[in-house]
């Protein structure tokens, strides 16, 4: 069995309203999706969220050739040759682009064995994970955080036991936000909050103390992704765990961050870190300074199944909230990629069930997200 083709999709949308955060007011999603096809008609699929425009003309240009002809089965051989190959760009693009086609190998993979991606790598350790909502988002308005109770309150109905509200406009009113959040829903919700590297590390501590009144579970990206020092003052000073990762390409770059006690929990992203690859090993760098460790996921529904079976994989640590780590994230904004397949429901404990069907679960066409394709390629044996 071999790969005979690869096939590009780069899709994205403006979402409504503008999703907002400590940084900008997102008014454009952009994405990579990744089909690798094999003799056998078996399709695999990866996902590209950051630099998608970059990792499509790489994976054309420079990583195909490395891919075509060769066996799915083969993903980790495969991953190590696309690595060796890489020059300077180690942490960027070309790791997002070997990301997606790690992927995609992997979901191919396990779909020719008819088993589920986790079970091909050695078995699920859960068939069920928490999943909180991600979100509310900052709002173009007098007061950005003015909405956030309702949104609160739709997720809980919706059946969310936990919440990441995007934080970092002030301070003083991040402090006022967490604090009026925990008042109204009580000691039960598993409350933490994203900055999304959007503070000094002055600010950020400051903010992070007055936060640390409402019983957060973690602090989120509060300085820029790649400020060791930065890191490590916060989480020296904030009597709150620090998380951060999803930034991060490299198992370097995990290293030295670990080494400089930084994070309390680790969220690589898989298409940023190596994919499934990536992820395990720095999950098992996670495990020697036992630390939990569970996948960000804020993308297609591409990404957020390959999340799943990386969440079934993870191994367990109490961290406080509704259930021990991981935790799997889910996207409440108005995210159309995300529902292409369906809404995935959660169960009444707030729980999201792990699918265990072949590859990641995921019965995907091109035709499923045709109104949002702006451009297509594709490379043949």
């Amino acid at each position: 069995m071999q790969v005979t083709e690869i096939r590009g999709y780069e899709l994205g949308f403006a979402p409504e309203p503008a999703i907002g955060n400590a940084r900008t007011f997102i008014r454009r999603r952009d994405f990579l999706l990744l089909e690798i096809v094999t003799d056998q008609g078996v399709s695999g699929w990866g996902e590209v969220f950051s630099s998608p425009f970059a990792a499509s003309a790489l994976i054309q240009k420079r990583l195909a050739a490395s891919v075509l002809g060769q066996s799915p089965l083969e993903y980790g051989r495969i991953w190590h040759q696309l690595v060796a190959n890489l020059a300077y760009d180690r942490r960027g693009p070309a790791m997002m682009a070997i990301s997606a086609i790690d992927m995609a190998l992997h979901d191919a993979a396990a779909r020719i064995q008819g088993r589920s991606v986790a079970a091909m790598l050695g078995g699920a350790l859960r068939d069920k994970v928490l999943t909180y909502a991600s979100g509310p988002f900052l709002a173009e308005a007098a007061d950005p955080y003015g909405h956030y109770p309702a949104a609160v309150e739709a997720a809980l109905r919706q059946g969310f036991r936990a919440i990441k509200p995007r934080a970092g406009l002030d301070p003083r009113a991040d402090g006022a936000m967490a604090r009026d959040l925990r008042t109204r829903f009580g000691p039960e919700l598993g409350l933490m909050v994203d900055i999304n590297q959007g503070y000094t590390v002055g600010a950020a501590i400051d903010a992070g103390r007055r936060m640390a009144e409402a019983d957060l579970l973690w602090i989120e990206e509060p300085v820029q992704p790649e400020d060791i020092q930065g890191y490590a003052a916060v989480a020296a000073a904030v009597p709150v765990a620090i998380s951060g990762g999803e930034a991060l390409g490299s198992l370097a770059s995990f290293r030295d961050f670990l080494a400089a006690r930084t994070f309390s929990i680790l969220q690589p992203d898989l298409t940023v870190c190596g994919g499934y690859t990536g992820y395990l090993r720095i999950a098992a760098l996670a495990d020697a300074h036992d630390l939990p460790i569970m996948p960000h996921a804020f993308g297609t529904i591409v990404n957020h199944r390959a999340a799943l079976q990386a969440a079934a994989l993870t191994a367990s640590r109490r961290g406080g909230g509704p259930m021990p780590y991981p935790f799997m994230e889910y996207d409440i904004s108005n995210n159309p990629l995300i529902e292409m397949a369906g809404r995935m429901g959660l169960s009444p404990d707030g729980t999201m069930a792990i699918p265990d069907a072949p590859g990641t679960g995921l019965d995907l066409t091109a035709e499923r997200f045709a109104p949002w394709v702006t451009a297509s390629w594709r490379c043949a044996v």
